[in-house]
């Protein structure tokens, strides 16, 4: 990218720039430095908008959660709240960064507590006593959160033959005699890594025990 024509600058271009850098190079190799290289300033432009990293790192994470959609209204709670979790797998599944940055900062930015007051919402308005709504979000929000970053690594693995050749050796070398299970379901393992279908079991089993608890 050139430089930034004067008086363009917004924190608007800074958010999307710093986003396609963060999905080009990972979040780990992302700075305020690389983010000014590449609109063409000077870092300390930046700090005009931005106070530091983890700043720019929120503003990001707003920008994406507010892609998400607002929660249907015209079904049941629990579809309710399978739409909710489908909708924030697939937004990290297509910005894997964003999964990273809701495991550091978790409880930072707007729109995160946008997408809390919807799931919330849901489960109050289904009968959920305060405690419950709250521990209920929390299990789901950390299960989708934790089963699409094991879904993303592993599909980064699949990809970089070497990573792969590595698990696959390790998991020919088990002995069958230390570890009978694991190797005999070694093929059923494999396939559970990943998927709407391994995603929507792991929910359905959540689901299935909060219908046992609802009150109505």
């Amino acid at each position: 990218m050139g430089r930034t024509p004067r008086n363009t600058l917004s924190s608007e271009l800074i958010v999307r720039t710093a986003l396609e850098l963060m999905e080009s190079k990972g979040t780990d190799a992302f700075s305020l430095r690389g983010v000014a290289a590449e609109l063409g300033v000077g870092p300390m432009a930046l700090y005009t908008y931005f106070r530091n990293k983890d700043d720019l790192y929120d503003a990001v994470r707003d920008h994406l959660m507010g892609l998400l959609p607002a929660v249907p209204q015209d079904v049941s709670w629990p579809d309710q709240v399978r739409a909710v979790c489908r909708g924030l797998r697939l937004l990290m599944l297509q910005h894997p960064c964003l999964a990273q940055l809701l495991a550091s900062r978790p409880l930072a930015g707007h729109e995160t507590a946008r997408v809390a007051e919807g799931l919330l919402g849901v489960l109050r308005a289904a009968g959920f006593d305060p405690e419950t709504a709250a521990r209920t979000h929390t299990t789901l929000f950390t299960y989708v959160l934790g089963a699409t970053s094991w879904e993303i690594q592993m599909a980064a693995e699949r990809r970089d033959p070497e990573a792969w050749r590595r698990l696959r050796t390790t998991m020919e070398s088990l002995s069958a005699r230390d570890f009978p299970t694991v190797v005999e379901l070694a093929p059923e393992l494999a396939r559970t890594t990943g998927g709407d279908e391994q995603f929507d079991y792991g929910l359905d089993l959540l689901l299935e025990g909060l219908r046992v608890r609802t009150p109505s």
